[in-house]
C-alpha cells in the first residue's frame, strides 16, 4: 500500500513538473511585445460555437490578430476545418470576425482544411506568398510554444502572439497542452512530422 502511494505521489509530481514547464514556457514565449516585423500572420483556431460565433478562446486570438494587424498590415490567413459540434468551418467565421471588425477582406484568406497544429501550419505555409520571410503565429498563451516549434519545423521563421486564457481554465489547458507535447515528441521520434 505504501508502495503504491508513492508510486502514486511521483506521477502525480512529474505530471505537476509537466504542467508547470508548459506554463513557464508559454510565459517566456509571451514575453514583451509580439513581432511586428514579419510578413504574415497566421491566426490558429479555436471552437465555433453552436451558434456560429467564435468561442472566448478563439475571440481572444482573433482580437489579437486585430491589434497586430492594426499594428503593421499584412496577410493574414486564418487557419481550421469545421468540427463535427460546429456550424460552419473555423477558417470562414474567423475570417468573417475579422472582416466585421474593419480587416480588409482582401487581405485575409480562410484555410479550412486543417484539424490539428500540424495541418494548420502545413495548410497556411502553402497559402504563403512565395517572396515571405517570417510569420507571425498567433494562437493561446498555453498554445504558442508548440505552435511555434511545429512552425520551425516545416521551415518557416516564426515568431508567436499568445493571446491570454481565461484563469479559470488555465489549469485544464495547460494540462491538455502538457499531453500534447507528449504526442508532438512521440510523432517527432517515429518520423511522423
Amino acid at each position: 500500500m505504501i508502495k503504491m502511494l508513492i508510486i502514486a505521489g511521483i506521477i502525480i509530481l512529474l505530471w505537476l513538473a509537466a504542467i508547470g514547464t508548459v506554463w513557464a514556457v508559454s510565459l517566456w514565449e509571451n514575453r514583451g511585445n509580439p513581432r511586428q516585423d514579419t510578413d504574415a500572420i497566421i491566426v490558429l483556431g479555436a471552437q465555433v460555437l453552436p451558434n456560429g460565433q467564435p468561442n472566448r478562446i478563439l475571440k481572444t486570438r482573433l482580437d489579437m490578430t486585430i491589434e497586430a494587424y492594426t499594428a503593421n498590415p499584412r496577410p493574414i490567413i486564418c487557419c481550421g476545418a469545421q468540427g463535427s459540434d460546429e456550424p460552419a468551418p473555423e477558417g470562414n467565421v474567423m475570417r468573417d470576425y475579422l472582416i466585421q471588425h474593419g480587416i480588409p477582406e482582401k487581405d485575409i484568406q480562410a484555410e479550412t482544411n486543417s484539424y490539428n497544429t500540424y495541418e494548420n501550419l502545413e495548410n497556411a505555409k502553402k497559402l504563403l506568398d512565395p517572396a515571405t520571410k517570417s510569420v507571425l503565429i498567433v494562437t493561446s498563451d498555453y498554445h504558442i510554444h508548440r505552435a511555434l516549434k511545429i512552425a520551425r519545423d516545416k521551415g518557416l521563421e516564426a515568431y508567436g502572439a499568445g493571446s491570454p486564457t481565461f484563469w479559470l481554465w488555465r489549469f485544464k489547458n495547460h494540462t491538455k497542452e502538457a499531453l500534447s507535447w507528449i504526442k508532438y515528441y512521440y510523432m517527432k521520434i517515429t518520423g511522423q512530422v
